[in-house]
């Protein structure tokens, strides 16, 4: 593969591209909706029209507002049709030709749309993620063709470092340092990894990504390769995403057929290959030891560090791990520029930030939106709301790692240290939005019950630890708890935050900890008196274990 046959192939896809496009989502959710079906009966009712030569229907990745799907649209300028069905299908053509379409739509004027800045999701629900030519067209690859041939892999690293992306996965670590870190280490042999399993309750950013726009994730993860001296990469993602997995396998039999992956690619020196690795579903696979194990074909349980990856990780190979959000930046960053990157989000948070809106929302689906952004403007405007005439009261960001923020700190900016110090945490990505009908403790069980179920039971603290929250949050809500289950409570949050091995246990305390910082009258009016109490025996850490 050339430069110029890259560009033969973005001409003749532009130029075979018929007067209009009608767009219907293929993602999963959609999907569920029938909207395979949705398409199939809008190509027949094109036939029907005489409107081959004009109009083509393309299958293509989420298109944000997933609560009103399937959704359909057409290029140019049409509105966007919600809740279509098979059915709708002759009326959205006779629209075309000048008809008025009795259907559902959104505005898209609406802040859910225009508060939006798409980096990540830019290709999202405009492509077709089955076909390479179709990211070809909106400049694919022109990044990595452009680090390979005019760029030395020290270059590459400088351009992510004077970006200031932050790892998108939870902790926020400086991508460009890491990268560093690995192309230092010594080794023959390095390897890079996408950490695509994503298992937060009520998260489908990274899925959506997969499913949407997987040359984006090949094309990112190649850059990095190249700037740390990789030759090989994994894309570690979670069996429960079916879509996202045969599209990204399909995605790299494509570019392994154009030699964008494999030996000498672009006429370079750079081989790189990349293979997929499906887990089984377990949440502590998502920490990068256990990650590393599981893609070894070992138990994925985490190991104390250091050594960390970047010096010795998959199979004592220096190793870069990168989240699926992290790795989609690059090739636009690498294309745009680490100032135009930089100028977008806050001083100490760079670039924008997609977010999963789910729970007691009017607008759930996804959105993008750049660093320090309020979340009053995500959840009142974009998301416009809880629904039937009820007030928010509490936003969960970063999942069971992540808190509880009350609505009167909803004019906080989404940054990492904003989060922070409210007691949570940027996370993934998951947003899940409760009503004033929630009972916050009943949240705190509900997080606190999945950390204790996919503890690996390693290390005593989390494994113990949460069986032991779990059982107080239960004793409160059933009206059996006294202060004392309240304080101790408190102890074992402090106990399995600072002693646990891994992010798992070490952040599992978190929605119990902002919940009680926030709504502990909410925990104090389900308590019963010392006096009133037999003191019923709690069952020991010993039991647990």
């Amino acid at each position: 593969m050339t430069l110029l046959e890259l560009q033969q192939i973005k001409e003749s896809e532009l130029a075979a591209r018929k007067k209009i496009v009608l767009r219907c989502c293929m993602a999963a959710g959609c999907m569920s909706l029938d909207s395979k079906g949705v398409k199939e009966r809008l190509e027949k009712a094109v036939d029907e029209a005489g409107l081959q030569d004009e109009v083509e229907v393309v299958g293509v990745g989420c298109m944000k507002l997933c609560c009103v799907g399937p959704l359909v649209q057409a290029d140019p300028d049409s509105p966007l049709y919600t809740n279509v069905t098979a059915d709708n299908a002759p009326a959205i053509i006779a629209a075309l030709k000048g008809g008025k379409a009795k259907l559902e739509q959104a505005d898209p004027q609406a802040p859910f749309f225009t508060q939006q800045k798409s980096i990540v999701l830019a290709n999202s629900g405009r492509i077709d993620p089955e076909r390479i030519e179709s990211y070809i067209a909106v400049d694919g690859y022109a990044a990595l063709l452009h680090a390979l041939t005019e760029h030395t892999p020290k270059d590459v690293i400088e351009v992510i470092v004077n970006s200031g992306l932050r790892g998108r996965g939870g902790a926020g670590f400086p991508t460009g340092l890491k990268w560093s870190t690995v192309a230092k280490s010594p080794g023959a042999k390095k390897y890079i990894i996408c950490n695509a399993d994503e298992g937060d309750p009520g998260a489908f950013m990274d899925r959506s990504v997969l499913e949407s726009d997987p040359h984006c994730i090949l094309e990112g993860m190649a850059i990095a390769a190249y700037a740390v001296g990789a030759d090989q990469g994994f894309i570690y993602a979670r069996a429960e995403y079916p879509l996202a997995i045969s599209r990204l396998q399909n995605a790299i039999k494509q570019a392994k057929r154009l030699g964008i992956l494999g030996s000498g690619i672009f006429d370079s020196p750079f081989n790189f290959n990349i293979d997929l690795r499906i887990g089984a579903g377990a949440f502590v696979c998502g920490e990068e030891t256990a990650l590393m194990a599981s893609v070894e074909g070992k138990r994925g349980t985490p190991h104390p560090r250091p050594p960390f990856p970047a010096e010795k990780g998959l199979w004592d190979c220096p190793t870069l791990i990168n989240n699926v959000e992290t790795i989609a930046n690059i090739a636009p960053i690498y294309r745009n520029g680490a100032e135009w990157f930089a100028g977008i989000g806050t001083e100490k948070s760079k670039g924008t930030k997609v977010f999963a809106l789910a729970g007691n929302i009017k607008n759930t689906g996804l959105i993008e939106v750049p660093m320090g952004t309020p979340l009053r403007m995500i959840v009142e405007e974009m998301g416009g709301g809880a629904p039937g005439g009820k007030k928010i009261k509490a936003v969960q960001t970063g999942g069971p790692s992540g808190g509880c923020i009350p609505a009167q700190h909803l004019d906080t900016p989404v940054d990492y240290e904003s989060l922070t110090i409210l007691g949570s945490i940027m996370g993934s990505g998951g947003m899940i939005v409760m009503d004033d009908s929630t009972q916050m403790v009943d949240v705190a069980r509900f997080f606190m019950e999945f950390c204790m179920d996919e503890s690996c039971g390693k290390c005593i603290p989390c494994r113990a630890g949460t069986v032991q929250m779990h059982h107080l949050l239960e004793k409160i809500l059933a009206r059996k708890a006294t202060p004392r289950d309240l304080a101790k409570l408190e102890e074992l949050c402090d106990m399995v935050k600072n002693t646990s091995l891994c992010g798992l246990g070490q952040t599992a305390p978190n929605p119990v900890v902002s919940t009680l910082r926030f709504f502990r009258n909410e925990y104090e009016e389900l308590l019963i008196p010392e006096t009133n109490c037999p003191h019923p025996a709690t069952p020991t850490a010993a039991t647990a274990i």
